[in-house]
């Protein structure tokens, strides 16, 4: 929201200078002096400040919250309190025989698991296609148990970390064992339930039928460059591409039936069309492997990998994230009950409450007053109709103000009307879920233009005593009015004092209103 007004700003400015550019009354020195010290201000200081605010953001705010899933393994795991408990101590060098979670490092629509249970596909789909009816393999949004896999040698039967482990690195073929159920990841050309166009990912079941198993996988690290050739918890970005196919693992997104329990649908693209990010994987939880005989030296297997990984994430690595985040994070698909649609804004159609005590009518909303609403739009419509005019009049030869106050009139058009335009126009083109705070920074500019749009008209457009008398009283009947409006629905925007049913029937204006209100 901040963003537009600012761009507004730096397109003005950009303008400004370079009109002074082409004013030869200014020294070369002069431009230049300008120039560098606009930059300073306009965009070197915003930016620090911006950073700097983040930056003690991230410092003071270390502790896991509710929403920790839509960051990255990495993130979470330098959380206090959160993943950083789950994952304290695990190795960090991925190795044969590990035993880990796979998450996916895409968080939309939903942070996911890769999974696996003791279903399988159906026979037949709903549309006639046929399955190869092996073990489902899908995407689940909560951690579980079936939620844990076996990084396998293809040329080793042991599913434990040898001595001492040998890690796997960028390029190496693995097998991944389902934990709960022993079936090997598989892929082969069978087309997916739900993404026909791409191959069905399965744990494979022997049906001792002419479907051989097809389950060996290359590691990828997407990240090498900065984290290095072997693969590690957390860290790494791994793409898992099937060595018969060379089809990636990849999350499509879709959603299964009933019969895959609506998880997350998985599967194998030979295209890569798709973002990187819903092709690569990250390893969350993992221990090593290790068969009864090794219990006795699991420290000795845990120590020469165990780094603390928190240590290895900057505080900028975590800021581009945390930016990267707010801009592409997807709200949830069912609509919000507060939620709102922009032509709702203008109209005051919308309001949000925010708190009801527990035994009263006390509540707190976000409402507007209707009164100065309706100002702020009367005088965008007023400015456009002005506009107009003198447009018009000005094109037939006739000039109603002088120069400077036409050329001011022009400027308090581009930055309250051009304010009001950049902070309400796009949010008619976005998906989002949105909510009335968003219109507050558009309908700021509304309420600058407002006063001058006032002192334009008086001292340019009335010309008699009397209409400047008559103009005075009904400014000062409209600021009362708002007074009083403002002081009517102070019960709602504060909390305080509680009213009874009727009085906040009484202040229900609109029937679109959220009023909440108990009987006795």
């Amino acid at each position: 929201m901040g963003l537009l007004s600012y761009l507004l700003l730096l397109g003005m400015a950009c303008v400004h200078t370079w009109k002074m550019i082409g004013d030869c009354s200014f020294s070369h020195l002069s431009v230049c002096v300008h120039a560098v010290c606009r930059l300073v201000c306009l965009v070197v200081v915003p930016v620090l400040l911006y950073v700097f605010w983040f930056y003690v953001h991230l410092s003071l705010l270390h502790r896991s919250g509710p929403h920790d899933q839509l960051m990255s393994s990495a993130f979470q795991a330098t959380l206090e309190g959160g993943l950083s408990r789950i994952t304290q101590g695990q190795p960090l060098e991925v190795a044969y025989g590990s035993q880990v979670t796979l998450r996916s490092s895409t968080s939309n629509p939903v942070p996911c698991w890769l999974h696996s249970h003791k279903a399988n596909y159906p026979i037949r789909y709903e549309n006639g296609r046929g399955s190869s009816h092996q073990q489902q393999v899908t995407c689940y949004p909560f951690k579980d148990v079936n939620n844990w896999w076996i990084i396998k040698d293809p040329l080793r039967q042991e599913l434990v970390v040898g001595t001492p482990p040998k890690p796997v690195h960028h390029g190496d073929v693995i097998q991944l064992v389902h934990g709960m159920t022993s079936r090997f990841l598989n892929s082969h050309d069978v087309a997916a339930p739900m993404s026909p166009h791409a191959q069905e990912v399965s744990g494979y079941i022997n049906y001792n039928v002419s479907m051989a198993p097809q389950n060996i996988w290359t590691v990828e690290i997407s990240n090498r460059e900065s984290d290095g050739e072997v693969w590690k918890t957390i860290l790494s970005d791994v793409r898992l591409v099937h060595l018969n196919t060379s089809a990636v693992l990849k999350l499509s997104g879709a959603s299964l039936p009933d019969w895959g329990f609506h998880q997350l649908e998985v599967i194998a693209e030979k295209l890569f069309t798709a973002p990187s990010s819903s092709q690569s994987w990250t390893v969350e939880e993992h221990r090593y492997g290790t068969s009864q005989e090794q219990k006795e030296r699991e420290l000795e297997l845990h120590s020469p990998t165990h780094i603390d990984v928190t240590r290895k994430i900057s505080l900028w690595a975590k800021f581009i994230e945390l930016q990267w985040k707010m801009l592409t994070a997807k709200q949830e698909n069912s609509e919000h009950k507060y939620s709102s649609s922009p032509s709702e804004w203008l109209t005051l159609e919308t309001n949000i409450a925010y708190w009801l005590h527990s035994s009263t009518n006390a509540q707190i909303h976000l409402i507007g007053n209707p009164v100065s609403w309706a100002i702020a739009k009367m005088s965008l419509l007023v400015y456009q109709l002005l506009a107009i005019t003198y447009l018009l009049r000005r094109r037939r030869g006739f000039k109603d103000i002088p120069e400077d106050e036409w050329n001011h009139f022009v400027s308090l058009g581009r930055v309250c009307v051009g304010g009001w335009i950049v902070n309400f126009v796009p949010f008619l083109l976005m998906e989002k879920t949105l909510f009335l705070y968003h219109y507050l920074p558009a309908l700021c500019y509304l309420h600058l233009l407002s006063p001058a749009l006032l002192e334009h008209v008086y001292s340019h457009l009335l010309s008699s005593g009397a209409q400047r008398r008559a103009m005075t009283v009904c400014v000062m009947a409209l600021a009362v009015s708002v007074l009083l409006s403002y002081k009517n629905f102070c019960p709602l925007t504060y909390g305080s004092p509680q009213l009874a049913a009727s009085e906040l029937q009484k202040l229900k204006w609109r029937e679109s209103w959220d009023i909440l209100y108990r009987r006795h």
